[in-house]
């Protein structure tokens, strides 16, 4: 299974351990749900799932793969994200708090993202940036589909983004593009696309992002460097190399009995602290491969003055609609980005310049004077004045996720919701729901 270089370099670090190594890898990979507290602070109970606590991740379990989730209609109101148990580490160590300035650099396809979001509890920014184009789409649409409504989602080069924001943040998560050697038993294609050149070329990119994310980070600011492979070149040694040129930096302790400590006899000249980093072995836990390290900047300072995004009136047609149908609005001000109206967080940095995938949360646009609400504003909201809540396993439900019309008494725009869970729009005149869950999104009709 594994590339031959590969194999040899692990057997050559690992010693008597290889074989319980190499034996995980034919084990089945884990598979792992973070529960979504932004969607509800009550969720409907889970057993069909076969949940079990992962012990590192607050709302985070492993779940029996056969019972597949992901097909819920629970997965589409944004009730749980899919994500690796060893993938939920890093955020964890970030202690993010409620108000504070969060960036995630490497932030597709969103599974960090929204785990950060959890934390921050809609108060405060969180800017998930992405430098794949189609990744950020995709980053975009998990944000929106987790009901999020405090994150800008941008699609940038690192370094524009030190330039534009430095020392602005309080907390920085790098979850690195790496040559994914603990991914091998997931996929197939990292064990294809893998070389001794990849892993290389790689850790050059890693000390890149590392510093311009460096650059971003306030004076008492903390950084989690994480990535999902086993390469030394690209774990112990970036940390290494970031801390011998970078002295107002220092690895920081975790309490994180879980985990495995960092090698720093896999490299040559380790700096001092290399040894708090964290690596997370798929032999020895049940999650995939995974290394972390906490990093701290000295000095205790505020972010300096950005210009803010300039704040619009909500128009009438917004008024009227909330006075309709008495939906609630995040704290902050409004904002016109396109042809849509969004709702930000205070302090929101003005976007000319940036390559903006998403600004906020996006609440619709204003046409022929009325109000049309976006699709990602159903998923914010908890309630409304006008609700069609339809079970889970239900006829109605499986027909709105197919586009379809659904039978329903209400008048006028309505909010769908599965067992309370808001899941999206639709609009009642004559007995008869008209669907306006997002063509892209629809279900074909054999997944029911």
């Amino acid at each position: 299974m594994f590339p031959t270089e590969f194999e040899a370099r692990m057997r050559r670090l690992l010693g008597a351990e290889y074989d319980a190594f190499e034996a995980a890898a034919d084990r089945p990979r884990s598979a792992g749900l973070r529960l979504n507290p932004l969607k509800t602070d009550a969720p409907p109970d889970l057993p069909a799932f076969s949940l079990s606590p992962v012990p590192w991740a607050e709302n985070g379990f492993t779940y029996d793969p056969e019972t597949r989730p992901g097909l819920s209609a629970y997965h589409e109101a944004g009730l749980y994200y899919l994500q690796e148990p060893s993938a939920m580490a890093p955020a964890g160590l970030l202690d993010v708090r409620p108000g504070m300035r969060v960036l995630d650099l490497c932030a597709a396809p969103g599974g960090k993202t929204t785990q950060l979001a959890a934390m921050l509890r809609g108060s405060g920014l969180l800017v998930a940036n992405e430098y794949n184009p189609k990744r950020a789409q995709i980053l975009a649409r998990n944000v929106e589909r987790l009901g999020v409504a405090n994150c800008l989602v941008l699609n940038e080069d690192p370094r524009r983004l030190a330039a534009r924001f430095p020392e602005w943040f309080d907390r920085i998560l790098v979850d690195a593009p790496c040559s994914g050697e603990g991914m091998f038993r997931k996929e197939d294609a990292a064990v294809r696309d893998w070389s001794p050149e990849t892993v290389s070329a790689c850790a050059r990119r890693q000390q890149e992002i590392l510093d311009s994310a460096a650059r971003m980070l306030r004076p008492g600011g903390r950084l989690v460097y994480s990535t999902c492979t086993f390469a030394p070149e690209e774990d112990e040694g970036v940390i290494s190399r970031f801390l011998h040129g970078h002295g107002d930096f220092s690895a920081a302790a975790a309490d994180c009995p879980w985990f495995s400590p960092a090698r720093p006899d896999w490299i040559d000249a380790p700096a001092p602290g290399v040894e708090l980093a964290f690596r997370l072995w798929p032999h020895q836990l049940t999650g995939e491969g995974h290394f972390a390290a906490v990093l701290a900047r000295s000095g205790d300072g505020t972010a300096p003055g950005m210009p803010a995004e300039a704040a619009v009136s909500p128009p009438k047609e917004l008024a009227e609609f909330r006075r309709a149908l008495n939906t609630a609005l995040p704290d902050g001000p409004l904002i016109e980005f396109g042809r849509s109206l969004y709702a930000v967080p205070e302090g929101f940095p003005a976007l000319q310049g940036l390559k903006v995938v998403r600004p906020g949360l996006e609440l619709g646009q204003c046409t022929k004077g009325r109000f049309e609400p976006a699709h990602a504003w159903a998923h914010w909201l908890k309630s409304c004045e006008s609700t069609a809540d339809f079970g889970e396993n239900s006829p109605e439900i499986a027909a709105y996720l197919r586009g379809e019309t659904v039978p329903g008494p209400q008048s006028g725009w309505t909010l769908v919701t599965v067992d309370g869970l808001s899941l999206g729009w639709a609009k009642g005149s004559g007995g008869v729901l008209k669907n306006h869950y997002p063509k892209g999104l629809r279900r074909s009709a054999g997944k029911g």
